[in-house]
């Protein structure tokens, strides 16, 4: 398979999934990346042996790379070149697919639901959980597996984090109005989603009210003990292309103002915002003023797509806070969270044979 450049000294990666919606942006933003080389796009037995421009129905803003389009497709089985791999498989086929790379050696950071809540594998948001990596030590495989998020949990998280700190969360009620580019390539006809909202995104909510436990989870001797938290999700799809809206009603330990809990959203500043990855954005969380913010279209191409905004906090009945938070679901939400696990895996030292380019 053709290199999308020369031995440059950048780390050289492959997609698997390369030509689905999620696929699609990790080939965008791996263009270039000061980092990584895309070296490898890899698909179905159906794409694999043509050239990737006809393989994939290019649907990002951005026109396809030109290097990229002459790539041939292969199909997403070991062996391959790079030692580390992205998967946007679909969640139908990335078990065992994955599984196959990280015992031939491979670092897999997966975009897929499968491995997600292994408790083996980290679940990883960089500024949230990075202490979660050291999961890997105890894989089985002489490679192993980091998964990302769910999209819309991303974006939960990260605005939950600095209240968790600060003042302990103990219960989380959630309403998502989610983009249509979550359901992929064709993705949701326009007869069912023009002018319409659908209430039910099915396993959506399920993963909204048990992944963040385990990322806002205590790493110990025997894996990552969850926090005695509590919540409920309702998930929609709305005719929005790009961008998860959630609503949020949030119970605190510790008692909280709107002030102090702005604060806390201010001075949030992870280890990972100052580290110099190429994808961690800061500030992490945006406060954004108004009774009308945040919004998809305004807002959600933020800190490149990689910060989580949130806005119109109120105090509510019971004691609880209410507030809005936003986020890009195949950028933050897939493929540029993804990016940045890696990043941080690799900055760490946790890739064999591979360190961080100008080390």
């Amino acid at each position: 398979m053709t290199g999308s450049g020369g031995v440059d000294g950048r780390i050289p990666v492959a997609v698997l999934g390369a030509t689905g919606s999620v696929g699609q942006r990790f080939v965008e933003l791996l263009h270039n990346h000061p980092w990584f080389r895309l070296a490898e796009v890899c698909a179905s037995e159906r794409s694999a042996g043509r050239a990737y421009a006809e393989a994939a129905r290019w649907m990002q803003a951005s026109p396809l790379p030109e290097g990229v389009a002459e790539m041939v497709v292969g199909p997403s089985a070991p062996p391959l070149e790079s030692r580390l791999v992205f998967s946007a498989l679909d969640a139908g086929v990335a078990g065992p697919v994955e599984e196959a790379f990280a015992r031939a050696g491979h670092l897999v950071v997966s975009n897929a639901r499968n491995h997600r809540m292994d408790p083996r594998v980290p679940l990883l948001v960089p500024e949230v959980n990075p202490e979660h990596l050291a999961l890997l030590e105890g894989q089985p495989w002489e490679g192993g597996i980091i998964t990302n998020p769910n999209c819309s949990t991303i974006g939960l998280v990260l605005a939950l984090k600095p209240l968790h700190d600060r003042f302990g969360v103990r219960s989380v009620r959630v309403v998502t109005m989610q983009a249509v580019s979550g359901a992929g390539i064709p993705g949701v006809s326009s007869m069912e989603i023009l002018d319409n909202v659908i209430p039910f995104i099915g396993g959506e909510e399920e993963k909204l009210e048990t992944e963040p436990l385990k990322i806002l989870g205590t790493l110990g001797a025997e894996g990552v003990e969850p926090p005695d938290l509590r919540i409920w999700a309702q998930c929609n799809r709305v005719p929005v292309v790009d961008g998860h809206t959630a609503c949020v009603w949030v119970g605190l330990e510790r008692p909280a103002t709107r002030e102090t809990i702005l604060e806390a959203w201010r001075d949030f500043s992870p280890a990972v915002a100052a580290s110099g990855l190429p994808s961690a954005p800061s500030p992490t969380v945006v406060v954004l003023d108004g009774d009308a913010s945040p919004q998809p279209r305004l807002h959600r191409e933020l800190g490149k797509g990689m910060a989580a905004s949130v806005g119109r906090l109120r105090p509510v009945k019971g004691g609880e806070f209410a507030f809005v938070t936003l986020s890009h679901n195949t950028i933050r939400g897939a493929a540029g969270g993804a990016i940045l696990c890696a990043e941080l895996a690799v900055d760490r030292g946790l890739v064999p044979g591979l360190a961080r380019p100008g080390r």
